[in-house]
């Protein structure tokens, strides 16, 4: 068979390139919005991005009621603006469950005055028009695009209480949307922070202290001088101090007091290879703190007696005293570091004028505060943007980075952008705290009678609202006591703080509860949820109905009560950053080792803006989940952390990432978080798993340390 086709033929004369709406020229209608006179949008997205999507959600808020097509949307991230933007920061899964009505109420009350202005121009009333896919109608069927009415609009009055859409109505959200950025992402555009450029920027690489508890003495910068591409080296840290002991050091602040060595070059290679040159002398100014110190340290204040107690109902004590049986059990967990792709960098440009500051960072505000009071400067005179961020996990909501850069500019008086190493990034960072928790129950008549949870930590506790989360409400005797080791390794928000281990420890400690009570684990926590379905509690943070929603949709899709021969799996519920999750893993032998082949993710987080972003987000928490649980492992030995990079710290590679399956609770409430909830269970689900797998409980992580102590029983 012969098939002939001609070039010329096949090309249409007349075929137009698509149009680069990036690149038209748009009318100022607000600070979220404008508009091209071809009626095409720029949406700005107000808070940062660090990969949980945001930069393509939060403006789906805005463009559904405004109601024009999600094509014709173009998105541009935002500055910090704190006159027009509120709560400008990435932490707690909080950014769309806070923007869901605002946004939206920001893109209906655009519409409105759309419809307002081109009422006007008609001579008609405006409830006599419609507005719809960018188009105003009135009831002549005369239309009028957004772009013909944009300037008259935007100098209208601005209505208040405008109606929103009913959630049947809607023909963005609950859409499947694209990452906004995902061309720039695959094809290397700038985007990063580390991608920033300026005329005439120079680069600074920072030498900080070997080990936590060492200060600076002397360094001698001779042979580092000479060197190719060297502009100067100079030392960095009395701002800093003062900062540290002034009004001014807010909670993002994490820095050391000491002074840090700063090499100035015209490149980042340059830099960091003149920093390996320079000869420094550190002295001990406070404890060289090893693991196994700290490890005695916490199971000192398990122990111990000195607790902060966050919630105490009945009495413990009475419940543990008449006690037919009692299980008490310890779980522990190590320091972790974030590892970011994108290492910790910003840029800095400090004039007499205005400080100007671009970078990855999670909390834009409270940084340029931090920058403000360290300079003695308006916190007006600063202008912050935002880039989008490898990775934050909590690692950015902290602003020593953001402060070395500006303290470092201000000090040159030239435009510099300070980079971080995978190295300086490992070592000289902020960390998940360790944690111990150790966990008592009081058994009675066959049922669970009292709870205790105590926590001892490294320099912080769990915050207050984790005490009224399940099985807050359920038992009738429950206390949670906190202790806590102030430690000079700098600690902070690891991603789903305290709850990415207490959920391994609490719920491990619920499934081996229910074995010693010969009950199913399933049964047992629905049994316990209708003890707080219509409780009066006003502390209680979850819903005892939605959580039996999650639970009982991941057992018929997990195929729970059908178990297939040689697959052993692990159920684990949880609540945390608003939202219920429960969770089903797969776990096989192979090559006489436990795999994780599959997790089954059961999720209420209300109203699904963007179905593709909370996939991405949910797939991402397990594994992340996984991950950390199973290999993750920071030690100190005299202060100075053990791992300084990917070689000698473990993470779970790509042909370790299980099928992960997801199934939504379909609802019209609000939403709530997804960055963070789907992680904490993870850990929980596997560990009971692998007992089931192995006949081995895991009460440490990372758990492959533990199994590979144990032979496998299973």
């Amino acid at each position: 068979m012969l098939i002939g086709f001609n070039l010329f033929t096949a090309c249409k004369p007349k075929a137009e390139m698509p149009i680069d709406i990036s690149k038209l020229s748009y009318n100022d209608f607000n600070a979220f919005i404008k508009i091209s006179d071809e009626g095409m949008v720029t949406i700005f997205a107000p808070n940062p991005e660090i990969g949980q999507g945001v930069k393509t959600s939060m403006p789906m808020l805005i463009a559904e009621e405004l109601d024009v097509p999600w094509k014709h949307v173009n998105v541009v991230q935002g500055k910090l603006d704190t006159n027009n933007y509120t709560r400008q920061i990435a932490g707690g899964s909080q950014s769309i469950r806070f923007g869901w009505e605002p946004l939206r109420q920001t893109g209906a009350t655009a519409r409105q005055m759309l419809v307002n202005a081109a009422a006007a121009k008609w001579g008609v009333d405006p409830s006599e028009c419609t507005a719809s896919q960018g188009v105003i109608t009135n009831a002549a069927g005369e239309t009028m695009g957004y772009g013909a009415v944009v300037k008259e609009a935007a100098v209208l009055e601005v209505p208040e209480n405008i109606g929103l859409k009913d959630p049947k109505d809607f023909k963005i959200i609950g859409t499947d949307a694209q990452n906004v950025d995902i061309d720039k992402i695959i094809s290397g555009k700038p985007l990063f922070g580390l991608d920033y450029k300026e005329e005439g920027m120079l680069y600074a690489s920072v030498l900080r202290p070997p080990a936590f508890g060492k200060v600076l003495e002397s360094f001698d910068a001779t042979e580092a001088k000479a060197m190719p591409g060297v502009v100067d080296v100079i030392t960095i840290g009395e701002k800093a101090r003062d900062l540290l002991n002034g009004e001014g050091a807010n909670w993002t602040v994490r820095l050391s007091d000491t002074d840090k060595v700063v090499v100035i070059a015209n490149s980042t290679w340059e830099a960091m290879k003149a920093k390996k040159a320079i000869k420094a002398v550190w002295k001990d100014s406070s404890t060289l703190e090893s693991t196994d110190f700290q490890d005695k340290q916490l199971l000192g204040l398990l122990d111990g007696k000195e607790f902060n107690t966050l919630r105490k109902d009945g009495d413990v004590s009475k419940a543990f005293a008449s006690a037919d049986q009692i299980l008490e059990r310890t779980y522990e967990s190590p320091f972790l570091p974030h590892n970011c792709m994108e290492p910790m960098n910003f840029y800095a440009n400090v004039t007499d004028q205005k400080i100007h500051l671009v970078g990855p960072i999670q909390t834009p505000e409270h940084s340029a505060a931090a920058v403000a009071s360290m300079l003695g400067r308006d916190v007006e005179d600063i202008e912050l943007e935002m880039t989008r961020m490898g990775g934050g996990f909590g690692r950015r909501l902290y602003s020593d980075f953001v402060t070395e850069a500006a303290e470092i500019s201000d000090a040159i008086r030239k435009p510099v952008k300070m980079v971080s190493s995978r190295e300086d990034d490992m070592t000289t960072g902020v960390y998940r705290p360790a944690i111990k928790y150790r966990i008592k129950a009081s058994i009675k008549n066959g049922e669970i009678s009292g709870y205790h949870l105590k926590e001892a930590a490294i320099n912080s506790n769990m915050y207050g609202l984790i005490p009224n989360f399940f099985p807050a409400g359920t038992l009738e005797n429950y206390q949670v006591d906190v202790a806590k080791y102030d430690s000079n390794i700098s600690t902070g928000a690891w991603r789903a703080p305290y709850t990415n281990f207490l959920s391994f420890a609490e719920q491990s400690f619920f499934d081996e509860l229910a074995e010693v009570l010969d009950k199913d684990p399933v049964q047992m926590r629905l049994d316990l949820l209708q003890k707080v379905k219509d409780t009066d509690d006003e502390r209680i943070e979850y819903s005892g109905q939605r959580m039996e929603d999650v639970i009982n949709l991941v057992v018929e899709k997990s195929g729970l009560r059908t178990p297939k021969d040689g697959v052993y799996q692990g159920f684990c519920a949880y609540y945390c950053h608003n939202t219920h999750i429960a969770e089903v893993a797969d776990v096989v032998i192979e090559n006489n080792q436990p795999v994780v082949k599959k997790v089954t993710v059961a999720v209420d987080c209300g109203v699904v803006v963007n179905p593709l972003g909370a996939l991405n987000q949910i797939e991402g928490g397990v594994i992340d989940g996984i991950g950390h649980s199973m290999y993750g492992n920071l030690t100190f030995k005299e202060g100075m952390p053990e791992s300084n990079n990917y070689n000698t710290y473990r993470l779970i590679r790509m042909n370790e990432a299980p099928v992960v399956e997801t199934h939504f609770v379909k609802n019209t409430l609000s939403p709530t978080g997804l960055g963070e909830p789907t992680l904490p269970p993870a850990g929980a689900a596997i560990a009971i798993a692998i007992n089931k797998a192995t006949g081995n409980r895991l009460y440490q992580q990372p758990f492959i340390q533990q199994l590979n102590k144990k032979e496998l029983v299973g």
